[in-house]
């Protein structure tokens, strides 16, 4: 991903969790805010250490990081994103995660349908 779709300052986390709407499944949590001026949509990402170790936590970042870069064109643009991954994320390979991400944004309803 572009560093431009990237959250990484706590501020812009603080942000979207004050401002934005959450939306969950078992696996996820997905905080999502309006952005101004704002032409491709950012993401953030929260992995806890209660997950698993260091390698666990990036597999999951990874696999999010590539299931929104395939979704890409479906997402709402001028959006900001910050996923937090659940306990049961870890055991998901990436096509769970990309249908357990799918499920959760279609409840956000910023998902376009097929």
């Amino acid at each position: 991903m572009k560093k431009s779709q990237r959250i990484k300052k706590n501020e812009e986390f603080q942000k979207v969790f004050k401002t934005g709407k959450s939306f969950a499944n078992r696996q996820f949590v997905v905080y999502v805010c309006k952005a101004e001026n704002q032409r491709e949509f950012r993401i953030g990402l929260s992995v806890g250490k209660k997950i698993g170790n260091a390698v666990m936590r990036n597999r999951i970042k990874r696999c999010i990081r590539q299931s929104f870069l395939e979704m890409k064109e479906d997402l709402l643009q001028d959006q900001d994103y910050v996923i937090i991954a659940r306990h049961p994320a870890a055991k998901l390979d990436f096509h769970e995660t990309k249908k357990s991400l799918q499920h959760v944004l279609r409840i956000a309803r910023v998902l376009k349908k097929k």
